[in-house]
């Protein structure tokens, strides 16, 4: 650092505005935080550590979007860098003392009552892990990232697969320092659905299966055999992305404050309530972009709907990872694969598309909604969706006991994808390498899709109560008192409250499986006759 540098940073240090850490980090505060208030000092705290939060975000996002595949290297050790920078501040013994003083001087059942429970959750998390091994899961995965993306090319799972014994060994490691009661599981879902256990997963998968099941079994049956055979083909790819971005718009994803890309495996990344990025993906199936961009669009609209106040903190954006997957499949499934959405759209689409000018509303309606075993998950029906996550969700939790080895992956997915949805993955690519999620350690994740589908139908039953006839408003592209309800009755709420907590407020019972079970009935006895 220059003498001039070094000399301005003094000046900060004395006004409050800046600090310097031993590593040579300096952190710029603001100027106007009051040094009255441990409420406020804690919060600054958390600017702190979402600012690097969202530099290791940012690098992320680049990297799925444009990075050149050269860069994975030095990317790695970025993200390892800035991730041990990250938890020491996220560890350091001020924060713990921030979190004290500002746990004793908030107001019970207040705003900063919920930021101090929050970032003490995240401090108790962060403590039990020692020093090295989230950095190291952090340079690991952008680098098992890069060897995913070639090996899912390639169909070579023997290449991945000491990545992936690398991988699962640092979650067990994390799962043993931040403890269970009765399953290894329970310690990595109780990380993105607070409160929840491996027994409460099985349970679910246990309700969803035996339906699911039937419901299959009688769509099979039926004499009704959609034909989607026209939805694939070679669809140009700037007339997709157009129609996509139009349709996102128009169902309330500002665009102002967002934008669309493509990556290999759409995802939604968030960096404000001002700066929400989504991405999809181009296939030989047209459903494929549009539906991934409403699914994506879901997730966007929920973060552009938090509170702006709370923007940096820690009550900002989805409170769980159900919640937030119930809002990506209220708007991919329960509003985009409807009739009303469809009676809107289609024109538009024909307009794009010309070869899709045979299909009239019932016929491009019973199409996009066709039940068929398939092999990928994120192209899966209502129906059938819950058994993808199933399989993953047995393998985790055998691995991870120690019942199945790395190498033993691809034989028991295929096994498992015959019993539950009666067909075998041609390749390791549509099978045990299609999910980017492991290369990046999120294992425990995937019960929370299906977590997100129950209460996706659990929330709009609860919304078309109150809002009455919700398909003569789609059918006029009137989206907005839809988004509003959501907006006030979950956006709004951010991270305020416990999932749980935040469930029970909502639709005034807990998380069940019975208005999900209900609406698929309902809805494909209509398309099937049954």
């Amino acid at each position: 650092m220059d003498p001039g540098a070094k000399s301005n940073l003094k000046i900060a240090e004395k006004r409050g505005q800046a600090r310097a850490l031993p590593n040579g980090t300096i952190l710029f505060m603001s100027a106007t935080v009051s040094t009255d208030s441990a409420v406020a000092k804690l919060r600054q705290r958390a600017y702190q550590i979402n600012a690097v939060s969202m530099a290791i975000g940012l690098m992320d996002w680049d990297q799925q979007c444009y990075m050149p595949p050269g860069g994975a290297d030095a990317r790695a050790e970025h993200i390892g860098i800035l991730s041990q920078m990250k938890f020491d501040l996220e560890t350091a013994d001020e924060t713990g003392r921030l979190i004290e003083n500002a746990e004793r001087e908030a107001a019970p059942n207040s705003e900063d009552a919920a930021m101090v429970r929050v970032m003490k959750r995240s401090y108790n998390l962060a403590t039990k892990l020692p020093p090295t091994l989230t950095a190291e899961k952090n340079r690991l995965g952008a680098l098992a990232h890069e060897e995913w993306v070639k090996a899912r090319k390639n169909n070579d799972f023997a290449t991945f697969a000491p990545w992936l014994e690398k991988m699962f060994d640092l979650t067990r490691q994390e799962a043993e320092c931040y403890g269970y009661t009765n399953h290894i599981y329970d310690a990595l879902i109780d990380l993105y659905e607070e409160g929840a256990t491996e027994a409460d997963c099985r349970r679910m998968y246990d309700t969803l299966k035996a339906s699911n099941v039937d419901l299959i079994k009688a769509i099979g049956e039926s004499p009704i055999k959609p034909d989607d055979s026209k939805l694939y083909g070679t669809w140009d790819e700037s007339k997709q992305r157009a129609f996509t971005e139009m349709i996102v718009k128009e169902i309330g994803f500002d665009m102002t404050n967002g934008r669309q890309d493509t990556a290999p495996h759409p995802f939604c990344a968030n960096f404000s309530t001002t700066d929400v990025r989504l991405t999809t993906r181009f296939k030989d199936y047209i459903g494929s972009a549009i539906f991934g961009s409403l699914h994506e669009a879901g997730h966007g609209m929920y973060e552009q709907g938090s509170p702006k106040k709370w923007d940096r903190s820690p009550l900002a954006g989805g409170v769980s990872l159900g919640i937030h997957e119930s809002q990506s499949r209220t708007w991919e499934n329960i509003v985009g694969r409807s009739k009303a959405f469809w009676s809107r759209f289609l024109p538009r689409l024909q307009e794009h598309f010309p070869s899709l000018s045979d299909f009239d509303l019932n016929t491009w309606y019973s199409a996009i909604n066709k039940v068929q075993p398939s092999f990928i998950r994120v192209e899966a029906d209502e129906v059938t969706y819950n058994m993808h996550t199933l399989v993953r969700f047995e393998i985790e939790c055998d691995v991870l006991s120690g019942k199945m080895s790395i190498k033993d992956i691809p034989g028991a997915w295929n096994a498992k994808y015959k019993e539950y949805l009666g067909v075998t993955p041609e390749t390791d690519s549509v099978g045990c390498l299609q999910d980017v999620h492991w290369s990046a350690g999120l294992i425990g994740y995937f019960p929370t899709y299906s977590m997100g589908n129950c209460l996706s139908y659990q929330f709009w039953n609860c919304l078309t109560r109150d809002l009455g006839d919700v398909d003569a408003m789609m059918a006029a592209g009137n989206f907005a008192p839809i988004l509003n309800w959501l907006r006030e009755n979950i956006y709004q709420h951010g991270c305020r409250y416990q999932p749980k907590e935040l469930v029970q407020i909502v639709s005034g019972k807990p998380i069940g499986a019975e208005d999900y079970l209900e609406g698929l009935k309902a809805k494909y006895s209509e398309i099937y006759a049954l």
